[in-house]
């Protein structure tokens, strides 16, 4: 049997087995008897904030904030 798996992936896995001086093949069945085993949590669709989470404010691009500008907000929401 053949499995195509990306590069890195094979790399991170064959090293993980080398560690814990186990085979390739030990430790890809493993984890299919875990991915088969162990109940899935259900997916939740994620939201706007949960995606985004810490990527939030942490860009200071160097221009203020609009709503700071009288010049901008003139005449909003009337």
């Amino acid at each position: 049997m053949t499995l195509e798996i990306p590069d890195s992936l094979y790399r991170q896995a064959k090293a993980k087995a080398a560690m814990d001086g186990r085979k390739m093949k030990e430790l890809v069945a493993e984890g299919l008897v875990l991915v088969l085993t162990v109940p899935a949590q259900p997916m939740r669709p994620l939201n706007a904030m949960d995606a985004m989470g810490e990527a939030c404010g942490c860009v200071d691009s160097g221009v203020p904030d609009l709503a700071s500008n009288p010049r901008h907000i003139k005449g909003f929401g009337q």
